[in-house]
């Protein structure tokens, strides 16, 4: 079964996915700015420009698309039916490029969080994950 739209809208609609500044990024950034955490966004210093960087507590924020970044068991990740071989090893290199980021952080010193969008989607979880990310920055390293 081919694609439901033109190669042109297919193109487009591809494009415009943006990689910073998503949804689900901003709602985290200005949760975490209400509770008074002070942080810098896509710090291009650091292995892989983490979305978020407390400098304070060491700690970077990774928040991942479910789709992009391959998340298992997750109803948002489905692997495209057309291209199979391609986006197989788009999103396993996007995988193991995750994995070696984290491995640097973590070497260099800093604790990593990884938040998927669809742990901010329904309000209930929403809550409950953005609380847990606050907690887990408390914690002393």
């Amino acid at each position: 079964m081919g694609d439901c739209f033109s190669l042109a809208k297919r193109s487009r609609i591809m494009a415009s996915i943006k990689a910073k500044d998503t949804k689900a990024e901003l709602l985290l950034r200005r949760y975490l700015f209400r509770q008074g955490f002070r942080f810098r966004v896509n710090d291009n210093h650091l292995p892989g420009k983490p979305d978020i960087v407390l400098p304070k507590y060491k700690t970077v924020i990774f928040v991942n698309g479910c789709f992009w970044h391959a998340h298992q068991g997750c109803k948002h990740f489905v692997m495209p039916k057309t291209n199979i071989p391609f986006w197989e090893q788009k999103l396993q290199r996007n995988k193991e490029r995750d994995q070696r980021v984290c491995a640097q952080l973590l070497q260099m010193g800093y604790r990593v969080l990884v938040v998927w969008e669809c742990e901010l989607t329904p309000a209930q979880k929403r809550e409950e994950t953005l609380s847990g990310i606050v907690n887990e920055i408390w914690q002393s390293p």
